[in-house]
C-alpha cells in the first residue's frame, strides 16, 4: 500500500490543517466540513492525519476494531481475542452509497446457504475509531447525511428492521468535502458540523511552485520524501498525544464562557450548539499549544471555524462568512 503523503508537508492550508488537528484530540467537536475548490488537498489531509495518529491495537477479526472483547458486538463471529495493531481507519463514502451499504443489513449470502439470520455490517463499523471521509457531502442524499450526523453524535449505529435488531460502537470524526458551486448542504445540516473551513487554490506564485515541488518529489521517490517530513509529522504526533492527555485538566474560566456566549448571540446562532462546540474547540487548542486554560486568544483562533457555517444569511452583507465572524469577534471582545 502506497504511503499517504506527510501531514507536516501540505502547503499552506493553515486552518483546515488546525481543524483536523482540533478533532483528533477531541473527536467529539463533532467533525469537519470542509468546502472549497477541487484540487485544494482536503481528501489528502483527511489521510494524511489519519497516517499520523498512532495505530490502534484491536482485536483480530473485530468488524468494528474493537479493543476489547467487551466492545465486541454480540451478533459478531468469536474472536480469539489475539490483539494486532492496524492503521486509524479512513473509510471513504463514496456517492450512490445505499443506506444498507452504509449502516448494514441482514447477510441474504447466509440466510439462503446457512437458513440464518445474521448481520453483514457496513461502513459505519469499519469506521469505528477512525475517520469517515464524504467527498461531495453537499451531494449526498439529505436522509443520509441525517443518519450520519445523528450516528457520529451518538456513537453507535442503531438497526431496527427486517427481523434484525442489531446495534454497536461508530465513534468516528466525520470529514465532509464539497464543492459550493455544486450545491449548499441544509443549514439545519451544516450547525450539525462541529467545524467548517473554506479552502481556496493559492494566488502566491512561490506558493504554488512549492506545493508543485513536494508533488513532484513524493510522486518520484515517496520513501525518501515521507522520510524527510517524518520529524516534524512526529512532533504534530506528540502533541496531539499529550493533548489529549491533558484535555480534561484544562480550565475554562467564567470569563469565557461569556465571552461564547456573547459571540453567538452576536451572529444569531440558533439554539446553543455553537458555544457548546466553540468552547470545546478552545479547550482542545488550548491543550494542543500547553496552555492551562482558555483565553480569548483561543476563542479568536477558533471562532471562525466553529461559527461561520451558523451564521444567518445576510443578503446587505456580500462579506465572506468567516469574515463576519472575525469582524464579529473583535466587536464583542472590543
Amino acid at each position: 500500500m502506497r504511503q499517504p503523503f506527510p501531514f507536516s508537508a501540505i502547503v499552506g492550508q493553515d486552518q483546515m490543517k488546525l481543524a483536523m488537528i482540533l478533532t483528533a484530540i477531541d473527536p467529539g467537536i463533532g467533525g469537519v466540513l470542509v468546502f472549497g475548490d477541487r484540487g485544494t488537498g482536503k481528501s489528502t489531509a483527511v489521510r494524511a492525519l489519519a497516517a499520523l495518529l498512532p495505530e490502534i491495537q484491536k482485536l483480530k477479526g473485530s468488524p468494528t476494531n474493537a479493543a476489547t472483547l467487551e466492545e465486541m458486538p454480540d451478533w459478531a463471529d468469536p474472536v480469539s481475542g489475539e490483539m494486532i495493531t492496524a492503521p486509524t481507519p479512513v473509510v471513504d463514502l463514496p456517492l450512490g452509497t445505499t443506506e444498507d451499504r452504509l449502516v448494514g443489513a441482514l447477510d441474504i449470502e447466509r440466510a439462503l446457504s446457512r437458513g440464518e439470520k445474521a448481520f453483514e455490517p457496513g461502513l459505519l463499523a469499519k469506521a469505528n475509531r477512525g475517520y469517515l471521509y464524504i467527498d461531495e457531502v453537499n451531494l449526498l442524499e439529505d436522509h443520509l447525511v441525517d443518519l450520519l450526523l445523528d450516528v457520529a453524535q451518538s456513537g453507535e449505529n442503531v438497526i431496527e428492521r427486517e427481523g434484525l435488531s442489531v446495534r454497536h460502537d461508530a465513534r468516528f470524526v466525520l470529514v465532509g468535502s464539497g464543492n459550493p458551486e455544486e450545491g449548499e448542504l441544509r443549514p439545519q445540516l451544516l450547525d450539525r458540523f462541529g467545524l467548517s473551513v473554506e479552502v481556496t487554490s493559492p494566488n502566491d506564485i512561490e506558493e504554488r511552485v512549492e506545493v508543485i515541488r513536494r508533488r513532484a518529489a513524493f510522486d518520484t521517490n515517496p520513501e525518501s520524501f515521507v522520510a524527510k517530513w517524518a520529524p516534524e509529522d512526529t512532533k504534530i504526533r506528540e502533541q496531539i498525544l499529550m493533548a489529549r492527555d491533558a484535555l480534561t485538566a484544562i480550565d475554562a474560566p467564567d470569563e469565557t464562557l461569556r465571552d461564547c456566549a456573547g459571540l453567538c448571540v452576536a451572529i444569531g446562532s440558533d439554539g446553543l450548539r455553537g458555544e457548546l462546540t466553540l468552547l470545546r474547540a478552545a479547550r482542545a487548542l488550548a491543550a494542543y499549544e500547553g496552555s492551562a486554560q482558555t483565553t480569548r486568544e483561543h476563542l479568536r483562533s477558533v471562532a471562525p471555524m466553529a461559527l461561520s457555517h451558523r451564521l444567518r444569511r445576510d443578503p446587505l452583507d456580500d462579506a465572506g462568512t468567516s469574515t463576519r465572524v472575525k469582524r464579529t469577534v473583535e466587536e464583542v471582545f472590543a
